[in-house]
């Protein structure tokens, strides 16, 4: 069964790549000339629907709590844990506002994914080159400040289980430099649905958008100093209520 539904989800991905690609070409070209404001919830609803389908293909008991957290409008920034690949599918399900997130530059090399991420707002990133990689992430600053939204990853790689790693404080410059609001994302379950065994597998799975954190309450020092580990303790805390 597990197999039956990696193929069926395959096949839907392929065929919604297929499909919209095409169709995103003329909005590439708009984003390449910055003309994409009125774009981006468009190529938003199509992603979202993919990932709909997604997530109801895999038959996971889906909980999904806290979505009036989120502001309709607004810079803001969704710093999530990182349990699996699925919780990227999960925000765009369910979050309700386009966002872009920083990707690793090897994605660049996927035909359909790397367009799709540009165009959702995403960025890539260089790691080993630092000079590259500030510049990435003040675009994705920038996008903030214009009133768009960001998904972090914190721990800085998927967990591939339960337990959540170190947040690291430096990736939460996004959010510190560009005074956005913050809503933190708890997500249990996604590693079971398709990495454990590289077959989707359905199971329980929770997204939970708790209370937003404004870094502007905190003073230039707890920033740097105590955002991290405040934003890490409130996710844990709510997974462990789970």
């Amino acid at each position: 069964m597990g197999l039956i539904k990696t193929v069926m989800i395959f096949i839907v991905t392929t065929i919604v790549l297929l499909i919209f690609v095409p169709i995103a070409i003329p909005f590439f070209i708009l984003r390449f000339i910055g003309l994409n404001q009125s774009m981006d919830y468009f190529l938003y609803k199509l992603a979202q629907f993919w990932a709909r389908i997604v997530t109801l293909i895999s038959g996971c008991s889906m909980t999904v709590t806290g979505r009036d957290n989120i502001p309709k409008n607004g810079g803001i920034c969704f710093v999530s844990n990182h349990v699996g690949i699925f919780d990227i599918i999960l925000a765009l399900a369910y979050s309700g506002r386009p966002f872009g997130f920083i990707a690793k530059k090897e994605l660049m090399l996927i035909p359909g994914i790397n367009l799709w991420i540009f165009l959702l707002g995403g960025f890539f990133i260089d790691r080993k080159k630092p000079r590259k990689a500030l510049k990435t992430i003040n675009q994705g600053i920038k996008r903030i400040k214009a009133g768009g939204a960001m998904l972090i990853f914190p721990e800085g790689t998927r967990s591939r289980g339960y337990e959540v790693g170190p947040f690291l404080p430096g990736a939460l410059k996004l959010a510190t430099h560009s005074d956005a609001l913050i809503v933190p994302i708890a997500i249990r379950g996604s590693y079971d649905v398709f990495e454990k065994t590289y077959r989707v597998i359905s199971g329980p799975v929770s997204v939970h958008f708790l209370n937003p954190v404004n870094p502007a309450d905190m003073s230039p020092q707890d920033r740097k100093t105590l955002l991290a580990e405040k934003l890490r303790s409130n996710i844990v805390e709510a997974l462990e209520q789970q």
